[in-house]
């Protein structure tokens, strides 16, 4: 394997744990508490966590439900 190969193999490995790193923060409401933080100009702590589980609760119960 030449050298050109071998980077190019190391920045597809980059790409998807970078992919996967991303879809397990979306699996885990890290990315959303990230959006809450940013949107309410928050820093993290125990009370702006609660604030989030809150409002995260509120849009679940407005869902609609199949079946």
């Amino acid at each position: 394997m030449n050298q050109s190969n071998f980077r190019h193999l190391l920045g597809n490995l980059r790409d998807g744990l970078s992919l996967f790193t991303a879809a397990l923060r979306e699996v885990f409401d890290e990315s959303a508490y990230s959006r809450f933080l940013s949107r309410n100009q928050l820093t993290s702590s125990r009370r702006a966590y609660a604030a989030f589980l809150v409002e995260s609760d509120h849009a679940k119960a407005r869902r609609p439900r199949c079946c």
